[in-house]
This record gives structure tokens, C-alpha cells and sequence, in this order.
């Protein structure tokens, strides 16, 4: 039997891991969520549980998958190493704290409790959880989600969500509580400097437009921003608050099931954004 390899996975908010052979087809998954692990053909049970054997806890149910959606056929079909589905919110930021974090056993650095948790990396972190996991609130109206999408010079899209309005590219800003001034192109969080928030949306949107050949819309979104934020949009960006991502269920009239789907397929393929 050729050798089992396991890798992460996200979906809908709930983490799974992957049982796939070595050239990317997949044989089982196990959400974490129910403790159930879902056989395809293509592997034995034993070889399964033996690959997933470090990361099960407690017991679990073994059994056939449940009949896959076209999405979650499309999921099974693209190598792992290629599928951008399966990244978190903030998926670049989680790696690099997560390699800051200390190994058990050994002391955290003597900097200051404030210092630490002042550390705007934490808080752009928290930002994105809350934004995307509002996003993924989405896909019971028909949206699909993708977060933390890598761009060539190593840039990266926070979010990308279609659904029946559109493509989105979802630039998303922590603001702490604190009140937002929008200056066109620029954007002051608080006591901040000025930063060009709108023309870095502008641009997410014209490279995602690029790799899809569609049109793509560009979106701010501030993150616990004071209510007394003062948002005058421009035309061309649109501007809203974590609390108003649930209202984008209710639009449409720009896609079909069949056009989301199809680009989803396209936009998780890791090889898409090469030439964004």
C-alpha cells in the first residue's frame, strides 16, 4: 500500500484532515467536529486509521462518506499541496506566530505582558477570524469562501468570497474600537498614519480579476471599528463593518449556482493566482 499522508483542512468553520496517497488522491477525512471518519474507496480502514492515528482523540465512527457535492468532488480531485481551501483566516499570520511560540517546556521572552499583547500582528489575526468567520456564514446563501490566497511577490488576498452578487476581494482592517477616517485612497485608523487601505483594495481586486478573467469587486472591511467611524465610500469600493456581512446573503442577480461553482473550482487551484 502506497504510504498515506495527512494534511489540514477547513471548511465551513470546522477543521478536518485529509487522508490522500501520495499523488493527491484522496481516500478519507476525518472532521474533528462529529469524530467520524469518512472512507472513500481508494484505501483500506486499517491504513487509514493507522495514517490518522497521531491526531485521534477519543473515540471515533468509521464509515462510508456521505454522497460528496460537486464542491466537495472538486475538493477530493486537486492535490493538496494545490488546494487553497483548507487555509484559515489569516493563514500567513498563524504560521509565523505559531513558529514564534515557545516549545513546552521552555520559557516565554522576558518582554513586557503589554508589549505582548499590543502586538498588531495578534490583532490583524483576531480581525481576520471575525471576518472571515462572518464570510463563511455566506455559504448557506449560496457563497463561496476562500481565505489568505497567495499572490506572486508575496502578497496575499485576506478573503475572496462568490456568491450570487459577485466575486469580492475582501481586504479586511482591525481597528481596535478605535474611530476610521476615509481620506480617498487613504484610510486612519484611530491616531494612526494615514495608510493607502483603498488603493491596496483596488489593487486585490484588479489581480483577482486577472487570475479569474471576471469582474471583481473590491471591499473594506473594518473590524470593531468605533460606531462614530466616518465611512463616506467611493464608487468603486465598497465599505462595511463585520456586522454587515450578513445583509450580502440577500443580494444577487449577477451569478448562477453553476458560474459560483465554476469559479470556486477555479480560484482554490493554488496555480490560478500565477498569473495574477
Amino acid at each position: 500500500m502506497t504510504r498515506l499522508r495527512v494534511t489540514p483542512g477547513y471548511r465551513r468553520g470546522r477543521d478536518r484532515l485529509y487522508v490522500s496517497r501520495r499523488d493527491g488522491t484522496a481516500v478519507a477525512w476525518y472532521d474533528k467536529a462529529t469524530g467520524r471518519v469518512n472512507l472513500l474507496t481508494g484505501a483500506g480502514r486499517d491504513d487509514v486509521l493507522a495514517a490518522l492515528a497521531p491526531y485521534l482523540a477519543g473515540e471515533v465512527t468509521v464509515g462510508p462518506a456521505p454522497v460528496p457535492t460537486p464542491a466537495e468532488l472538486d475538493r477530493l480531485s486537486l492535490h493538496p499541496d494545490d488546494d487553497l481551501a483548507p487555509n484559515r483566516p489569516g493563514e500567513a499570520l498563524h504560521a509565523v506566530l505559531d513558529h514564534e511560540e515557545p516549545a513546552p517546556g521552555r520559557a516565554l521572552p522576558l518582554l513586557p505582558e503589554a508589549w505582548r499583547r499590543r502586538d498588531p500582528r495578534r490583532a490583524e489575526l483576531a480581525a481576520q477570524q471575525i471576518l472571515g468567520a462572518a464570510l463563511d456564514a455566506l455559504e448557506d446563501a449560496g457563497w463561496r469562501v476562500l481565505h489568505s490566497i497567495p499572490l506572486p511577490g508575496a502578497a496575499r488576498i485576506d478573503h475572496l468570497a462568490i456568491g450570487p452578487a459577485g466575486v469580492l476581494t475582501v481586504r479586511t482592517l482591525a481597528a481596535g474600537g478605535r474611530r476610521v477616517r476615509v481620506d480617498d485612497p487613504l484610510v486612519t485608523t484611530g491616531r494612526g498614519e494615514p495608510l493607502p487601505h483603498l488603493r491596496r483594495a483596488r489593487r486585490d481586486a484588479e489581480r483577482a480579476s486577472l487570475a479569474l478573467a471576471t469582474a471583481v469587486r473590491p471591499v473594506l472591511a473594518l473590524v470593531e471599528a468605533h460606531p462614530r467611524a466616518a465611512l463616506p465610500a467611493p464608487p468603486d469600493v465598497r465599505i462595511l463593518r463585520e456586522t454587515d456581512v450578513p445583509a450580502l446573503a440577500s443580494l444577487g442577480g449577477v451569478l448562477k449556482p453553476a458560474d459560483i461553482e465554476a469559479l470556486y473550482a477555479t480560484a482554490r487551484n493554488r496555480h490560478t493566482w500565477h498569473r495574477a
